[in-house]
């Protein structure tokens, strides 16, 4: 077999474990050089970063080169335009082989077909796998007539015919280091060879490790003063796993349902960054929770359960492989077109968390400083900012989403969006969140509004949710005046809502052969769980009761706004 001298290239998938691609090339190159292309202008041009999410990747990236370290290797991050950087390399270090994770987002595909290009161009062998999905999206298209299921159902159908997931990789060791003779003694710092080896080997001498090591967010020209809840990096990603798998009972009862959206701390994995950035396997997590599923008689099923989530997360990976403008409501084939209200006023308020709705205003901050909300908080600033109550396009929140959240994906954002402002996937119009009674349902004291939001820490239970419906006396006992020290509600939810879901009602009869596309009953997690149940529950949190099944409901009652615990098809 032909030894190489290769690179491989870590775009996401910023871990050893579970990397196919990297096992194949350790297995037949020489010498391996690990390389990260910092290529900032492809990075931020092809989705928004914001500075908690520079952070959680710097990170990644500094704890992916310690793991290295400990194998006998590093990690060579360099700054600058991908082609350029690689073109540079190939020569510098006399690389014969490149080897890399295919990705399915439009601009990873458009850098996937330049790589293929100048890999041909210098007479490379090109080595790729599939590691960032539990499938390779393409055969699931294939095995769909060439086209992706839009509805969750069909996708299932689809996957019973393709079987379980592929096994993940092996473990990668030392000795898969040391069997490509990386040069790195002489000097005493793993993975930088000494002065003399420079032209024996054709890399970097110690003398030129500045070239090579990481940026510092400083010296990215950002700053962040926010308290460091998620480190990024596969060590966290693998010990938060170890930590919740440890708790058999807590996974096979998962349901994302029964999950509570503003507790202090994450009811949820909290793994969604670190499967975002591939700092852990997709694979890895689904097979764990099948050996755990094999012990139990009794566990929750998709798509609630865990590894029902990570299904959803295939699907919208899927839709978005084989979707023009997946992130577009204009040219996208599956998305109605709405004509939505261009009010960035309500949009800069929804944003900064001064829509006047404490519940709404507490999440949007919780996300701006944190980077991290939980899946059903998503949905009822989603639904406000959308059909709910500003009618301002989703487009937008999705912009403001890749910029806070650390787990900010192409696919899986841009799917849920659509989804939760029923532009498409979801078509149970007259299920609306209300940003006042959802909240207390399960916060009845506010604690979580009071953690978020200080300037009504002092507010009585009874009026925090609704603080402008608090007398006088009670705001300037609080120290708080609403009005002057909390904005007043930017609408009136009841109205506001009444009038969205007339207007979404209209919309989806006048494109009904567009979200004819989307539906199926089965998509609907919660309408899957009523009607198990022949129950639902009322606005106000009281007990269920005997109401009409969901599918024979046609729109609210007049004067009334639902709201809805449905579940998500986010991977916290």
């Amino acid at each position: 077999m032909t030894q190489h001298r290769s690179i491989h290239l870590f775009r996401k998938g910023l871990r050893l474990h579970d990397n196919p691609s990297l096992v194949g090339v350790l297995e037949s190159s020489e010498f391996v050089y690990p390389v990260f292309i910092l290529d900032r202008a492809f990075m931020e041009g092809a989705m928004r970063i914001g500075v908690l999410r520079w952070r959680f990747i710097l990170q990644s990236l500094e704890d992916l080169h310690h793991r290295l370290q400990a194998l006998g290797s590093r990690l060579y991050v360099v700054q600058g335009p991908c082609l350029g950087v690689l073109r540079r390399l190939v020569a510098q270090w006399g690389v014969t082989q490149l080897s890399l994770d295919t990705e399915v987002e439009p601009h990873y595909l458009q850098q996937d077909q330049e790589i293929q290009a100048l890999a041909g161009e210098l007479s490379l062998t090109l080595r790729t796998a599939v590691a960032h999905t539990l499938y390779d999206v393409r055969r699931i298209v294939r095995a769909n007539g060439g086209q992706p299921p839009l509805t969750y159902k069909k996708f299932l159908k689809v996957l019973s015919g393709l079987g379980e997931p592929s096994q993940p990789a092996r473990d990668i060791t030392a000795e898969d280091f040391q069997k490509c003779r990386p040069p790195l003694e002489e000097k005493g710092r793993c993975g930088v060879p000494s002065l003399e080896d420079e032209g024996r080997y054709g890399v970097p001498s110690l003398e030129d490790e500045g070239r090579y090591g990481l940026p510092s967010l400083e010296e990215l020209g950002l700053h962040t003063e926010h308290q460091v809840l998620w480190p990024g990096g596969e060590t966290q990603a693998l010990q938060r796993l170890h930590t919740h798998m440890e708790s058999q009972g807590w996974v096979n009862n998962f349901s994302r349902p029964r999950t509570i959206p503003n507790s202090l701390l994450p009811s949820t994995t909290g793994l969604s960054p670190y499967l975002a950035l591939g700092c852990l396997s997709a694979r890895t997590f689904y097979h764990r929770l099948s050996k755990i599923h094999a012990q139990s008689k009794n566990h929750s099923l998709p798509p609630g359960s865990l590894q029902g989530q990570t299904l959803w997360r295939e699907f919208f990976y899927t839709i978005a492989s084989a979707t023009p403008n997946f992130s577009l409501m204009e040219g996208n084939p599956i998305c109605l077109q709405i004509d939505w209200d261009q009010r960035k006023d309500l949009l800069h308020k929804w944003t900064m968390g001064q829509t006047g709705f404490p519940w709404i205003d507490a999440i949007m901050t919780q996300l701006r400083q944190e980077g991290w909300i939980h899946h059903l908080a998503r949905h009822a600033v989603a639904c406000f900012l959308t059909r709910g109550d500003l009618w301002i396009n989703w487009e937008e929140g999705l912009k403001v989403f890749e910029d806070e959240l650390l787990d900010a994906d192409y696919s899986i954002n841009a799917g849920n969006w659509m989804w939760l402002s029923a532009s498409a996937f979801y078509h149970q119009l007259p299920r609306i969140f209300c940003p006042v009674r959802f909240g207390r349902r399960t916060d009845p004291t506010g604690e979580y509004l009071r953690k978020y939001l200080p300037v009504l820490k002092d507010f009585p239970s009874k009026y925090i949710y609704e603080p402008w419906k608090a007398p006088e006396e009670v705001q300037l006992q609080a120290g708080c005046v609403i009005g002057k020290d909390y904005p007043l509600p930017v609408v009136d939810h009841k109205e506001a809502s009444q009038k969205n879901l007339e207007m979404m009602t209209q919309v989806h009869n006048q494109q009904e052969s567009t979200a004819r596309l989307t539906r199926d009953v089965v998509d609907d997690p919660m309408k899957m769980r009523l009607e198990r149940n022949d129950t639902v529950e009322d606005e106000d949190g009281t007990p269920p009761t005997k109401q009409r099944r969901p599918d024979r409901e046609q729109r609210a009652a007049p004067g009334r706004e639902a709201d809805t615990d449905d579940d998500s098809r986010d991977t916290e």
